[in-house]
């Protein structure tokens, strides 16, 4: 399902791009270049914690990635500091835009903030808080930022394969994140990456000013991917629950295993209806596919969750050992056939250009949950993520603040 074309308004609204066109190179073409840690201007002002901002490159690709420790508050203040810039050019102008497609009021988004914020994690609203006090935007507009995804539908896929299927045993997941390419959130990407003072450390490839996860993964080897199910016909939409980039935050902070993972999935009803991918890398060394339907046959939400060669799979036959996937009918599968046994990031960085949905294609990741890795891609320009090169950031090695240790390693032997 592709999503409705939303505000093309906001095309003339935004800056030059942070990622310049090109086509897909070689993980040995990309490059990392620090920038100073810290704003001078800024340390008096710094509620505590630590904030340090540097580019990845492949090419012609650019992003920012934000490296954040502390608290809640202070991991969104600095987040907010950091991509100061880019929160001002965007933010107002895409919630602008949304509110006119979408047909609604500040006191409407008031009412679908205050309904959803009383199921939502307090460390995700503390961060919200924190991003505005950074970036010196208004919390009502960041709050109005962060409810704007539970009005909206959108549609994705998300492939993950381990053990045999993989040349290296690793597991390895895609998140192709197809939506508004109108809304151009692409042309202002951020790589954050989480150091929490509790809980697991973690990295979510996102936009400037928003502090949820439309996947990620964290250093226990979780990671997380979503497709959208609903559509317009499915409104109104549950509001009586936090919306799955909250919750998969929550999910980043407190899973050190898929086990500890699906306990806190089913504990969230969902706000519409949903596929999900979720992996293991470390521990269960192994993913589920779920798929959550918000309005079952009794009106009751129906929760499906399958394994690898399930036959109770929708897409069954069409299903393999050591793999789950949902593509909504895009052709991974006979692909996945094919190169079973020898699948690599960089096999599933070319799968995820081959089944995106072409026009909506915004973002397209791949983890490495046993090594710690991520390859990303942003749209940028006139060209789609698939059409785009990816970056590359490996977690077991970052050390952005520069002392000599890797910060994700201190993260987990805390």
């Amino acid at each position: 399902m592709k999503p409705a074309p939303l505000f093309s308004l906001l095309l003339v609204t935004l800056s030059t791009s942070f990622s310049s066109l090109g086509e897909p190179s070689k993980e040995s073409a990309i490059k990392q270049a620090a920038v100073p840690a810290l704003v001078a201007a800024d340390k008096a002002q710094s509620p505590g914690g630590e904030g340090h901002r540097f580019t990845i490159t492949n090419g012609i690709a650019k992003v920012p990635v934000v490296v954040v420790r502390g608290t809640a508050y202070q991991m969104g203040w600095h987040l907010g500091r950091l991509m100061r810039e880019e929160i001002q050019q965007i933010v107002p102008a895409s919630v602008a835009g949304f509110k006119k497609e979408l047909k609604v009021t500040d006191e409407v988004l008031d009412d679908v903030w205050a309904t959803t914020a009383a199921y939502t994690d307090p460390r995700v609203l503390q961060q919200v808080l924190g991003i505005a006090g950074g970036s010196g935007q208004p919390i009502r507009l960041m709050q109005h930022a962060h409810c704007l995804p539970l009005l909206m539908p959108f549609s994705c896929s998300s492939i993950s394969a381990w053990g045999d299927a993989t040349a290296d045993g690793h597991l390895y997941q895609t998140r192709n994140l197809d939506w508004s390419l109108e809304a151009g959130a692409h042309e202002f990407p951020v790589i954050a990456v989480y150091i929490p003072n509790e809980g697991h450390a973690h990295v979510t490839p996102s936009f400037a000013g928003f502090v949820g996860a439309n996947c990620g993964m964290n250093d226990a080897g979780i990671v997380l991917s979503e497709i959208g199910d609903a559509s317009a016909k499915e409104m109104p939409y549950n509001l009586h629950a936090p919306h799955f980039t909250a919750w998969f935050r929550t999910m980043l902070y407190d899973s050190g295993s898929l086990t500890e993972a699906l306990k806190i999935f089913n504990q969230v009803p969902p706000t519409k209806s949903y596929h999900f991918v979720f992996g293991d890398g470390l521990t269960d060394k192994r993913a589920v596919k779920i798929r959550a339907d918000s309005k079952g046959k009794d009106g009751q939400p129906a929760i499906d969750i399958w394994g690898d060669s399930n036959a109770a799979d929708e897409l069954a036959p069409n299903t393999l050992s050591c793999m789950v996937y949902h593509d909504e009918g895009r052709g991974a599968f006979p692909t996945l056939e094919s190169q079973r046994g020898k699948i690599t990031g960089e096999k599933l960085v070319a799968l995820a250009n081959q089944i995106p949905i072409k026009g909506a294609n915004v973002m397209n990741a791949v983890f490495d949950a046993t090594a710690l890795r991520v390859w990303v891609s942003y749209a940028g320009g006139d060209k789609e993520a698939y059409q785009r090169p990816y970056v590359y950031l490996d977690l077991a090695t970052l050390d952005a603040n520069g002392d000599g240790k890797p910060d994700i390693t201190r993260a987990r032997t805390k």
